[in-house]
């Protein structure tokens, strides 16, 4: 699967997977429009590497997991036959061999032991150094201007770190969160965080007294693995780069931040590191996304730098969101895959589930099963607003197993066939993502 971010290029490039921007191009909107054009290309176009943008020296990695074949590379299944679904196999042989079976025996307990040191293999491991703090910049010279943050749409309210992986960590329980929360640049020194109601990153706060800083680190690059476990719905009890170690086969490397209490990947290109005030918000937003829409300006957290680390020769690693297909949906689709054995064990009658990538991924679930009783599917919609990240879900589209749940003609084919609205609609109210503006209740 390689080392970090420059092996991953090396193997895109082997594969005709990227395409070299060798002539100057500007941060501000130019790359994004560029990126945007490709983005939708048929089979997402080849990643991108701008090797020259106007006033830096750092290059550019954009698209860099926009087509089915480059995601599988990331993640190392582009050589399984099954693809995403190697790893979805992977996560249902390990559930199957912890759940506890009736009458186990001392020996069966003993058959679990290799189970038990191949999970212990994923967890993170704190090293001593790493690559990430080949170039030290503390104090004044710590400056955000030296990267080339992007400004992709024209009402942002500024330039954006997109592919930014916050570090946190709750002070009462040690958990540490790694999630990938939208960074507005607001001067040289000082990021608006936008952690999202309902996210850890945002949970993590509250654990600090009122006169007390919470420590962040933002970590840009890194095996491409690392950047989806910091995004993927996981459950309470497993962290981020305990995920990226399974992923990978092997456990990530940590190193400590120079300036924080907390550690990020060794292998990363660039650490921008720094701390939250307590009640200190300030406007962040307004910023064009995933839905298509700006997502208003409103109250966040924000983050005072004390220093930045990289790499001697870092690449700056960037995305463009807006009305889909972007490079986001095949994240989205490797979610979609890589999680249906977790719904499946709580929630075994579903057979298959598709996030379309024009339903914004949480506007439209849309879910298989084999009916065993009336309400059946009303059960399982209801089931699926009370798991997780699916309670955003606006739109729950239950349909029966021998439908192809990614063929979206033939559920449009059923749906309008079939469907008695008096009968089959159901209307529920409940959480509502906190980037979709349609209710005039935010939030609900």
């Amino acid at each position: 699967m390689g080392k970090d971010l420059k092996d991953f290029i090396n193997r895109l490039e082997e594969r005709r997977e990227l395409h070299r921007i060798r002539v100057e191009v500007d941060p501000y909107l130019e790359m994004g429009a560029i990126a945007e054009k490709i983005m939708k290309s048929p089979q997402g176009g080849p990643a991108l590497l701008f090797e020259n943008p106007k006033g830096h020296s750092i290059p550019v990695l954009m698209n860099m997991y926009g087509s089915a074949r480059r995601i599988q590379m990331a993640l190392g299944v582009d050589e399984e036959p099954r693809g995403l679904d190697a790893i979805a196999d992977r996560i249902k042989h390990l559930i199957q061999e912890a759940m506890p079976k009736q009458g186990t025996s001392f020996f069966d307990k003993l058959a679990k032991l290799p189970l038990l040191a191949e999970v212990g293999e994923w967890m993170p491991r704190t090293v001593s150094s790493g690559a990430c703090q080949e170039v030290i910049y503390k104090g004044s010279d710590a400056t955000l201007d030296r990267l080339p943050i992007l400004t992709t749409w024209p009402e942002d309210g500024g330039p954006y770190i997109t592919f930014g992986m916050s570090h946190t960590k709750n002070k009462q329980t040690g958990h540490r969160n790694t999630g990938l929360y939208r960074l507005q640049k607001k001067d040289s020194s000082r990021l608006g965080f936008h952690t999202q109601l309902h996210h850890d990153g945002a949970r993590n706060r509250h654990g600090y007294d009122q006169n007390e800083k919470m420590p962040v680190a933002i970590s840009l690059g890194g095996h491409p693995s690392l950047l989806f476990a910091a995004s993927a719905p996981l459950p309470p009890f497993l962290s981020e780069m305990m995920f990226a170690g399974f992923l990978r086969r092997e456990g990530v490397e940590m190193v400590k931040c120079v300036t924080q209490d907390l550690e990020v990947p060794a292998d990363s290109e660039i650490v921008i590191e720094g701390y939250v005030n307590p009640g200190e918000k300030e406007t962040e937003g307004p910023f064009g996304d995933h839905t298509g829409y700006y997502s208003l300006a409103d109250q966040y957290p924000v983050i005072h730098v004390t220093a930045i680390t990289m790499k001697r020769n870092p690449v700056f690693p960037a995305t463009i969101v807006g009305r889909p297909p972007m490079e986001d949906a095949y994240l989205g689709l490797a979610t979609e895959r890589i999680f249906l054995p977790l719904l499946q064990m709580v929630h075994p009658e579903i057979k298959d589930m598709h996030l379309p990538p024009f339903g914004a991924f949480h506007n439209l679930v849309i879910v298989s099963l084999k009916k065993e009783f009336p309400g059946h599917p009303q059960k399982v919609m209801n089931a699926i607003w009370g798991t997780g990240q699916l309670m955003f879900s606006k739109c729950v589209v239950v349909v029966d197993d021998d439908i192809n749940v990614s063929d979206l003609g033939e559920v449009l084919f059923r749906v309008t066939s079939n469907v008695d609205p008096k009968r089959d609609f159901l209307f529920s109210e409940g959480p509502l993502d906190a980037l979709d503006h349609s209710s005039d209740r935010f939030g609900f």
